[in-house]
């Protein structure tokens, strides 16, 4: 896994104007730089972030349904109870940034990368993630109820109570996750790879799920 990029590294870095004042519904923000600026309450519903750089970011008790990322970078950004509910995430990476109580259901994530994050309590229902990747995140209570998962890995990712409940996984692998704590949805383990030593983990509730009984 690629380390994650500077700021300096990015091929737009140069083109980027610091963005002063508010954010507003359907407002087109294209190789902007958000540097220290804080969002609280904030409508931007169905606005555009292209090619932007977010860096000590806050966004509190927010409103950005269907908002579009595309070729976003991300860091020490710190996200608390916001709704981004059927949001587009295109080419986006995500590090050292802190999410908590986030609405993502009806997502749509394709090439996101999560460097070094801490997640809790985030709502990824009936979202669709698309070759994402959680390196080195604290995931707790992450709910991919209903979800399609497609060439998502953890590595180095510790996760504690997820629910999979009728989620759609393929080419999803937990072999490097750190910890595997799932909460529901044993069965949608189907199509995912996971280590002989979270199988051992796992196996009394995925017994319980097929209805297996264990003599001792």
């Amino acid at each position: 896994m690629p380390r994650p990029r500077e700021r300096a590294d990015l091929p737009f870095a140069s083109h980027l104007e610091p963005h002063a004042g508010r954010l507003v519904p359907s407002g087109d923000y294209d190789t902007a730089l958000f540097d220290g600026n804080a969002f609280d309450e904030t409508d931007a519903g169905d606005a555009r972030f292209i090619e932007c750089a977010f860096s000590g970011v806050t966004f509190t008790s927010g409103r950005y349904r269907r908002v579009r990322f595309a070729d976003v970078w991300m860091h020490s950004v710190r996200w608390v109870g916001s709704d981004f509910g059927e949001t587009t995430w295109l080419d986006a990476e995500v590090i050292a940034s802190a999410l908590a109580g986030i609405q993502l259901f009806g997502a749509e994530l394709t090439r996101v990368v999560f460097h070094d994050c801490k997640l809790d309590s985030l709502n990824f229902r009936g979202a669709t993630l698309r070759e994402v990747s959680f390196v080195n995140c604290r995931m707790a209570e992450v709910d991919f109820a209903g979800a399609t998962l497609t060439d998502v890995t953890f590595p180095g990712s510790l996760i504690e109570d997820a629910r999979f409940d009728k989620a759609r996984m393929s080419k999803v692998d937990f072999t490097q996750a750190t910890g595997l704590g799932i909460k529901d949805g044993y069965d949608a383990l189907a199509g995912a790879t996971i280590s002989g030593v979270q199988l051992l983990d796992l196996a009394p509730m995925l017994a319980q799920t097929l209805g297996i009984r264990v003599a001792h």
